[in-house]
């Protein structure tokens, strides 16, 4: 192993953890003064560094920045109409009575794959104090259970923006990445269920109950609309993407993969979400400039990401094109270890330093691209240990985690206890489920 690039890649990774957590720079800084600075150390010239980062930055949104950018406006859009809530109410009615810890969890599930974790708890969270009052259930267990599925889908499928941008980084298809990660919510949504349930009860007697006490009045603002209409715009582009990827396993080289290919393209997909989401969401009589509005505000929040996923690429190009990357996996490739465990370890490192799931796990991602490239990791495996390894405690330096422990009525330990608990259970659940997944691929 090479001890000059050894030693560029760790001082451009400690570089990027120490700015993100010590100075006045977000991620999108911190990746690519974390790229020059191990570009530098590796012998990189200043000159030729530029390019490197410039053609890495370009290439990754080529692929992903207009991904990004459509399902952050769906997001948004399934946010504001008070389609996440008619979901919501569609679940707690399929489940039935007894079931509404797991109608929450599922709720949770579907809406985070288009809408924020955030806003997603925002917004369901009245229903949960509703169904605690009419059934005479904890509110902490509801809250937790919404919260834990709204948490897997954020970190596990797309067209959420971090498992977004770690398919592009990797190349994974995404027709694939929701396919894989959809099993792994499947086997930890009773792992939500079970500790909301030990937990939620446990703390339920801690329960601040005066916190947002005008929540269920704010709730009967939301315009109601049809679960069929406001599934819709999920379903569709999902279903065309998964379509393209089946299509070509079954029908390569034909018309069927040809019109597959275009329509399930992950753009075109969400695309065709998006203009069904604008005219099929907003209420009769909801004027162009609101709508154009909303849009507006997606591009806003999404924007970040964006750049975020971009300098990632950057980076990650720089660490291929300077030979720190294959350095790296001729080094690790002599360790008695899974190589997934690289990415997996480094996002929960990076979770937990400064606590952004998304800004960890693309991180992770580009440490692992050099890796999947030597052909030493698979890809598919390496982007679902960059997500799992993103779920690691959630705390105070997490916006996620006071929105879920505030609106709980929780505080100090025991809304570690709630919150932290229950990402760390999750994390430490994704890790036989990784090996699993390690066995099948190789």
């Amino acid at each position: 192993m090479d001890l000059q690039l050894l030693a560029a890649l760790i001082v451009g990774v400690a570089a990027i953890i120490l700015i993100i957590l010590k100075t006045r720079l977000d991620a999108f800084p911190a990746l690519l003064i974390g790229a020059i600075v191990t570009g530098l150390v590796a012998g990189v010239a200043p000159v030729e560094l530029v390019g490197l980062m410039t053609a890495g930055f370009g290439n990754t949104l080529a692929s992903i920045g207009i991904v990004i950018g459509l399902g952050v406006a769906l997001g948004k859009l399934m946010e504001v109409t008070g389609a996440a809530d008619a979901l919501a109410r569609a679940f707690v009615k399929l489940f039935g009575k007894g079931r509404e810890a797991l109608a929450m969890t599922m709720t949770g599930s579907v809406v985070s794959i288009p809408v924020f974790c955030d806003s997603g708890y925002v917004m369901l969270h009245p229903l949960a104090r509703s169904l605690a009052r009419r059934t005479q259930q904890g509110v902490v267990v509801l809250s937790l259970a919404l919260a834990g599925g709204l948490v897997l889908s954020h970190t596990l499928v797309p067209p959420t923006p971090g498992p977004l941008a770690v398919a592009g980084l990797l190349g994974v298809d995404l027709g694939v990445m929701f396919l894989v990660g959809i099993p792994f919510i499947i086997v930890l949504v009773p792992v939500v269920l079970l500790f909301a349930r030990i937990m939620g009860n446990k703390l339920e007697p801690f329960r601040d109950p005066s916190m947002f006490a005008l929540e269920d009045e704010e709730a009967n603002t939301r315009p109601v609309i049809g679960a069929f209409r406001a599934a819709l715009p999920i379903v569709v582009p999902i279903l065309l993407i998964v379509s393209n990827t089946a299509s070509k396993a079954l029908f390569p080289g034909t018309s069927i993969e040809a019109v597959t290919s275009f329509i399930g393209a992950p753009a075109i997909a969400l695309l065709i979400g998006l203009v069904l989401g604008a005219y099929t969401l907003p209420q009769r009589g909801t004027e162009r400039k609101e709508v154009v509005g909303w849009l507006s505000e997606a591009a806003a929040s999404g924007g970040l990401i964006i750049f975020i996923t971009g300098a990632g690429g950057a980076f990650a190009n720089v660490l291929t094109e300077s030979g720190v990357g294959s350095n790296l996996a001729d080094g690790v490739g002599m360790l008695p270890l899974p190589l997934f465990l690289i990415p997996f370890l480094v996002a929960s490192v990076l979770r937990v330093a400064q606590g952004s799931g998304t800004v960890a796990m693309i991180t992770a991602a580009t440490l692992a691209v050099p890796l999947v490239e030597a052909g030493t990791l698979n890809p598919v495996l390496a982007a679902m240990a960059s997500a799992c390894g993103a779920f690691l405690f959630s705390h105070f330096n997490d916006s996620f985690f006071w929105v879920v422990t505030k609106f709980a009525g929780l505080s100090g330990t025991k809304a570690m206890k709630a919150w932290s608990g229950m990402t760390t259970t999750i994390w430490v659940a994704t890790i036989p489920l990784l090996f699993i997944l390690w066995a099948i691929v190789g």
